[in-house]
């Protein structure tokens, strides 16, 4: 960790003591355990949770849950996250997470593919965080805008600067990077909302419906 990251965390809200176990426990247990969102973007989804007065919230990539977590801390009274992961095998490492939370009753789980389970849903949504397959960015964008937002409700996509490779040339056989390349190329050119790219961690491209 560099000195300036260091900083950042030593005058930030600290992480506590469940949060500080479930990424240590993802550290231990995942093979690429660089997918859990960690501390300061975890506190930052809380934040804007809290600053966008939501109350229904859609996350697409569940993982092993943290991100959930602190969205849900920032949901009021009544509000509602539901969590989306395909892979069944870590359902069950999430939902221990979530049943420890004082935040576990405004958290419902869902496992299965997103594109099927979301729209099941009957319900629009005030902010979306989408940290799913990459590959199925475009397909996830063209859904939600499909009725499961309305004006003034907030997409918030993870890895949207893919470690770099959005601004390097793109191998023939890399889905990855060129499923990034056009969700973020989608939202640029959507007249129905208006998008600002923040370089936290991977890239976080911010997203108002008009």
């Amino acid at each position: 960790m560099n000195a300036i990251d260091q900083y950042i965390l030593d005058h930030s809200t600290p992480e506590d003591d469940l949060l500080r176990e479930l990424d240590r426990v993802t550290h231990q247990r995942m093979v690429q355990p660089r997918m859990i969102s960690g501390h300061i973007q975890g506190l930052m989804l809380e934040m804007i949770v809290r600053m966008l007065g939501a109350r229904e919230v859609l996350e697409i990539g569940t993982f092993t849950g943290y991100s959930a977590l602190c969205m849900a801390r920032g949901l009021p009274e009544g509000g509602e996250l539901h969590t989306i992961e395909v892979d069944d095998e870590l359902e069950e490492l999430a939902r221990s997470f979530f049943e420890r939370s004082a935040a576990r009753e405004r958290i419902v789980q869902h496992i299965g593919s997103a594109l099927d389970v979301a729209p099941r849903l009957g319900r629009q949504f005030d902010l979306v965080f989408i940290d799913g397959d990459k590959r199925e960015y475009p397909q996830y964008y063209e859904m939600v805008m499909d009725g499961l937002v309305h004006s003034g409700s907030y997409l918030l996509a993870d890895n949207v600067l893919w470690y770099g490779k959005v601004a390097e040339p793109v191998a023939r056989n890399d889905r990855h990077t060129q499923a990034i390349l056009e969700f973020n190329r989608m939202v640029c050119e959507d007249p129905r909302v208006e998008s600002v790219i923040l370089p936290l961690r991977d890239g976080l491209n911010l997203i108002r419906v008009k």
